[in-house]
C-alpha cells in the first residue's frame, strides 16, 4: 500500500470532498502515485486528513465512476491503466516541463539554476562498461561481474548478523569510530585474506574502502593532478581511465601482449602505472614471471609507484597463481587493491589497500572528508565470518561452481563458437574471445540481444580512436548453468547470420 502523507490546508469556503478530489486529481495526473500498489484505504487517509470515511469513500467513489481508478475486491482502489506506463510518464514529464517554463516566463520570476554553466567536471560522460539496466530478464546474460544466484549463504550471514546485534555483546558498531576500521576486520584481513597472496602487512598499512573503485578514486584525489602522468592497459578498466581523467592527470595508454602489460621505454616518464597482473581486465591475460620481474625493476629504476588491483584473487583457477606483486615490493613502491566482492557479495562494497603506513595514513584522513569509514556494521559482521571460517567454507563451494561452469562454457565456445579465439588465461573469470576479422561485435551484441543473449561488445575496453571491433567478453556467474549451452547455441546461429 502506498504510504504517502497526505496533507491539506482546508478552505472552510469549499467542501471537503471538493478538495479531497481536486488533491487526488491532481497527484493522479502529476504521475504521484505507483501503478501497482493500492491508494491508501479510506481508513488511513481518513486518520490522516481527520475527516470521516464516508468522505473518502464517496471521492475514490467519484474517481472509479471517472475513470481515474479502479477497484479491485478485497485488495483496495489501483490507478486505471490509462494513468500508468510509459506514455502516461511522458505526458507528465511534458507537462511539468510546460509548467516550469510557464513559471519561468512570469514576470519577475527567478530562473531555475544554469546547472551546464557551474558544472565543473561532466561525470556523466564517463561511461562504464555499457549494458541495459534490466538485463536480469534476459534469458542468457553473458555479463560479467554479478553474482551466482542462489549461491549466498544467506543463513550463515544471517547468524553472524544475529550474534552481532546479541544485546550481551560490545555494540562498538554503533559509536561514530571517526576515521577507524573495525580491527577485527583488518585483523582478519592482515592474518587471514592477504597471506593466501604472499602478502604480509602491519594492521597500520591496510585501509577499508567501498570496493576498489572507491580504493582508486581515493588514490587519485591524493595523488594526480594536471601533469601528473599514469599509465594504463590497453584494453584495460575503463573506470580507472575515468577516474584518473577526473583528475586531469595525463594518460598514457599502454598495449597488452600474452604476457601482460608492454613495459618498454614509453612507460619511463610515467610516475604511475596502473595494472591488473592476476588477469588483465579484459583480456583475462596473466601477466608471465618474466613481464612481473621487469615491471618491477622498471618501477625501481624509475622511481615510479605501481598500482596493482586483484580484482579477482580469490577467483584464481590458474594451475599454479604467482601471488601478488605487492609480496615482492621490499620498498613500498606497489599499492596493492583488492575485494571480496567478486567470490561473496558485490553489494557489500567492501574492499580493501594495502600500501605505505604514510600513505595509507593519508588517504584515511581523505575518506574521514568524504565518509568517514565504510559501514562498521558489515564491517564487523564479515570479520565475524571470516573469523568463524564461514567465509573459506563459502569459497570452496563459490569456487567449485566457478571451475563447473567456466568448464561447461569453454566446452561450448570450443564447439559451437570454434571460430571464435579465446584469448587470456584459462583460470580468469570471464571469456575474452576474438571472433573472425570482418564481425563488429556490437552489431553481434544488438543481434544477440533480440534473441535474449546479452553480451559485453569489446570495443568499450579499448581507449583509442579506432578500436578493433571484433572481440567480446562473456561472464558466466549471472547466467543459469543449465543455459549455457543453449546461449551459446543462439549466439552463435547469430553470428552465423551476420
Amino acid at each position: 500500500m502506498i504510504d504517502h502523507l497526505f496533507h491539506l490546508d482546508f478552505d472552510h469556503q469549499r467542501g471537503l470532498q471538493e478538495q479531497l478530489r481536486e488533491s487526488l486529481v491532481s497527484t493522479i495526473l502529476g504521475g504521484g502515485f505507483p501503478a501497482d500498489e493500492p491508494l491508501p484505504s479510506c481508513r488511513k487517509l481518513s486518520q490522516q486528513l481527520s475527516i470521516s470515511r464516508n468522505t473518502v469513500a464517496l471521492v475514490y467513489e467519484s474517481l472509479l465512476d471517472n475513470g481515474y481508478l479502479v477497484s479491485r475486491p478485497r485488495s483496495g482502489y489501483y490507478l486505471h491503466p490509462d494513468y500508468c506506463g510509459a506514455e502516461f510518464d511522458d505526458a507528465v514529464l511534458r507537462f511539468s516541463l510546460e509548467r516550469k517554463q510557464v513559471h519561468c516566463d512570469e514576470p519577475g520570476s527567478e530562473r531555475a539554476p544554469d546547472w551546464a554553466r557551474r558544472f565543473k567536471m561532466l561525470p556523466s560522460l564517463k561511461h562504464g562498461v555499457l549494458r541495459p539496466s534490466n538485463w536480469p530478464s534476459f534469458t542468457y546474460p553473458f555479463v560479467y561481474g554479478q553474482p551466482i544466484r542462489d549461491l549466498f549463504p544467506l543463513e550463515r550471514w544471517r547468524e553472524v548478523s544475529r550474534n552481532t546485534l546479541r544485546s550481551e555483546r560490545d555494540q562498538c558498531w554503533m559509536h561514530d569510530r571517526f576515521d577507524r576500521d573495525d580491527e577485527m576486520l583488518i585483523e582478519q584481513l592482515r592474518t587471514r585474506v592477504l597471506p593466501k597472496r604472499g602478502i604480509w602487512a602491519r594492521a597500520d598499512e591496510i585501509l577499508v574502502t567501498l570496493g576498489s573503485q572507491n580504493a582508486l578514486y581515493l588514490l587519485a584525489t591524493l595523488l594526480m593532478s594536471k601533469g601528473v602522468k599514469v599509465a594504463i592497459e590497453n584494453p584495460g578498466f575503463r573506470d580507472a581511465l575515468s577516474i584518473f581523467d577526473l583528475q586531469g592527470a595525463q594518460v598514457q595508454l599502454q598495449s597488452v601482449d600474452d604476457q601482460g602489460l608492454v613495459v618498454d621505454s614509453r612507460l619511463d616518464d610515467c610516475q604511475y602505472l596502473y595494472v591488473t597482473p592476476g588477469h588483465q581486465v579484459p583480456t583475462g591475460i596473466a601477466m608471465s614471471p618474466v613481464r612481473r620481474d621487469e615491471l618491477l625493476r622498471q618501477i625501481r629504476q624509475h622511481d615510479q609507484v605501481l598500482i596493482e588491483d586483484d580484482y579477482d584473487a580469490e577467483l584464481n583457477l590458474d594451475n599454479h597463481p604467482l601471488p601478488a606483486l605487492k609480496a615482492s615490493d621490499s620498498n613500498g613502491r606497489v599499492i596493492y587493491l583488492s575485494s571480496l566482492s567478486k567470490a561473496f557479495s558485490p553489494g557489500l562494497r567492501i574492499g580493501y589497500m594495502v600500501a605505505d603506513a604514510e600513505l595509507i595514513n593519508e588517504l584515511r584522513a581523505l575518506r574521514r572528508l568524504m565518509y568517514r569509514h565504510p559501514p562498521l556494521n558489515n564491517q564487523r559482521m564479515l570479520a565475524e565470518f571470516l573469523a568463524q571460517g564461514h567465509y573459506d567454507a563459502h569459497l570452496r563451494r563459490f569456487r567449485e561452481e566457478h571451475g563447473r561452469r567456466r568448464e561447461m562454457l569453454r566446452k561450448a565456445v570450443s564447439e559451437d563458437l570454434s571460430c571464435c579465439r579465446h584469448v587470456g588465461s584459462r583460470g580468469s573469470s570471464a571469456f575474452w574471445l576474438a571472433t573472425p576479422e570482418g564481425v563488429d561485435t556490437q552489431k553481434l551484441a544488438w543481434a544477440a540481444a533480440q534473441h535474449s543473449v546479452l553480451i559485453e561488445s569489446g570495443a568499450q575496453f579499448f581507449f583509442n580512436q579506432a578500436p578493433p571491433v571484433n572481440f567480446m567478453r562473456l561472464g558466466f556467474h549471472a547466467v543459469d548453468a543449465e543455459r549455457i549451452r543453449p546461449g551459446i547455441r543462439k549466439l552463435a546461429d547469430v553470428l552465423e547470420r551476420l
